[in-house]
């Protein structure tokens, strides 16, 4: 993907194979019906604003490319570019990439190769979707200070229906990247794709209090005290044995670790179904980052709530782009005052897409990891935290281990220890059969002192006490047929109280 800001004329967008382009971005769209020639008679089409909406009337300049994330690429990409556009023209206005090898450019409007040359479809201005009405996105911003509005129902994925917010806008209105933005969209200048024409709402609020809300960065990160209660009834039993040993609060900074066939899929599913069930105030995010297509359609038929994913068969650009948006509008949330809760799956994926995005600097660690790979990656799973001033941001995110990759090792090896809960699956368990796989000596959260009553704390540490004294097969299964007894956690504590 170049980075290019001549329009999108320069050069063709890559589309997903088998991907329509829908006439509108977000099924929330109302379409205003075309205007006709009237004379001196105003358009129709024109709407009245409503109350704290603002009007947009910088609409000069060319649009950019929609599918230009503006992100580096590693220089050998750039000199294999340079080399492929000298074997042959560069096609026309709106050829992008038709006539790069072609025998002779291509020269008209519609772009590709002329007689001899063998140059793709391009794409002409009447290509660009006409998209009119109210609509509802969150805002990517570009490195060069524009965005454009993506649709969350067509999983965040950039297309050239999306509207463009110029720099101008984003810097007047004090807009953020991972907002969600409502407004009314009509067709730029010049035959170019849609632009925003008005702004409504900012994530819910009007403009002008949208910008007396506090950045991110400037509130106040306190230690999570407020209990996630994962328990639903008699089971799963996993959740009852994580409430017990290894409790989630909210603005939690988790880290699952696993090895493969240790039951991450199944627990991830079953962390999601208690959040959804027990505390429906929370906005939750399920992100996919390179995995398999079946697991993500999975994910979205038994999860009630937001996934996103961008799957093993997609590019790195997709997993580098997709991860941050995805974080950035959890911070917007947060930083208004919701909850949030991030399933991340998996940090390590997320880390090898940004390793190979990032090329050789000159500098590797082991395993071939880049010294800058990790340092977008950190920040995504380091903005979990809850704030003094009201509002968190949970992120529980799953590492992997033992999968025959040194890379993969070392990119555990750096994020063991920044999160304030770990939890370690065993092979071993999992080879017995015995789920959860949850190794209980090295599992365990920061401060769970906070989440017990100081009776309840008593039993925690006594239980652990007796365990910590088994091999972790024999303390898992001795503790899961103690808690098959008793239908809720709280029984199984006064039992407990009553031994002592």
């Amino acid at each position: 993907m170049a980075d290019q800001d001549n329009g999108p004329s320069s050069e063709e967008p890559q589309q997903t194979s088998g991907e329509s382009i829908p006439e509108t971005p977000s099924e929330s769209v109302s379409p205003t019906p075309p205007s006709e020639d009237q004379g001196d008679q105003s358009p129709p089409a024109e709407r009245p604003l409503p109350d704290g909406a603002v009007a947009i009337t910088d609409d000069d300049g060319e649009i950019p490319d929609p599918n230009d994330s503006g992100m580096p690429q590693p220089n050998r990409r750039r000199r294999r570019r340079r080399r492929r556009r000298g074997r042959g023209g560069r096609g026309g206005n709106g050829g992008g990439r038709g006539g790069g090898q072609g025998g002779g450019g291509g020269g008209g409007q519609g772009g590709g190769g002329g007689q001899g040359g063998g140059g793709g479809q391009g794409r002409s201005r009447k290509d660009i979707p006409v998209v009119e009405g109210v609509i509802e996105g969150v805002l990517e911003l570009h490195p060069k200070g524009y965005g454009f509005l993506r649709d969350p129902q067509k999983n965040y994925a950039s297309q050239d229906s999306d509207p463009f917010v110029s720099s101008s806008v984003v810097e007047r209105f004090g807009l953020r990247a991972g907002g969600l933005i409502k407004g009314e969209v009509g067709p730029g200048s010049k035959g170019q794709g849609p632009r925003l024409k008005t702004i409504e709402t900012v994530d819910g609020l009007t403009v002008e209090n949208y910008q007396e809300v506090p950045h991110f960065d400037d509130l106040t990160p306190i230690t999570p005290s407020e209990k996630i209660r994962l328990e639903t009834g008699p089971k799963p039993v996993t959740m009852r044995v994580m409430d017990l040993l290894t409790p989630i609060g909210k603005g939690q900074r988790a880290l699952i670790v696993a090895p493969p066939r240790t039951g991450k899929t199944m627990l991830l599913q079953d962390i999601a179904d208690s959040v959804s069930a027990n505390h429906p105030e929370l906005h939750l995010m399920v992100l996919l980052i390179d995995e398999r297509p079946e697991e993500v359609t999975e994910m979205r038929r038994r999860v009630k709530g937001e996934v996103i994913a961008s799957s093993m068969d997609r590019e790195v650009e997709s997993h580098v782009r997709i991860g941050q948006l995805i974080i950035e509008r959890g911070k917007r949330l947060a930083e208004a005052g919701h909850g949030v809760f991030v399933l991340l799956d998996s940090i390590t994926r997320t880390a090898r897409a940004f390793n190979k995005w990032v090329g050789n600097t000159g500098r590797t660690m082991s395993g071939g990891l880049d010294i800058k790979a990790l340092e977008v990656p950190r920040k995504m799973f380091g903005t979990a935290r809850r704030f003094e001033e009201g509002g968190s941001l949970t992120v529980v995110a799953t590492a992997l281990i033992e999968t025959g990759s040194r890379m993969d090792d070392a990119i555990f090896q750096e994020f063991k220890g920044t999160g304030n809960m770990e939890m370690m699956l065993s092979r071993d368990l999992a080879d017995r059969r015995i789920w959860p796989a949850i190794d209980i000596t090295r599992s365990g959260t920061r401060h769970e002192e906070n989440f017990f009553t100081e009776e309840e704390y008593e039993y925690v540490t006594m239980i652990r006490r007796h365990l910590i004294t088994l091999t972790p097969a024999d303390a898992m299964d001795k503790l899961i047929k103690m808690m098959e007894k008793f239908p809720s956690n709280a029984e199984f504590f006064e039992k407990v109280r009553m031994m002592m």
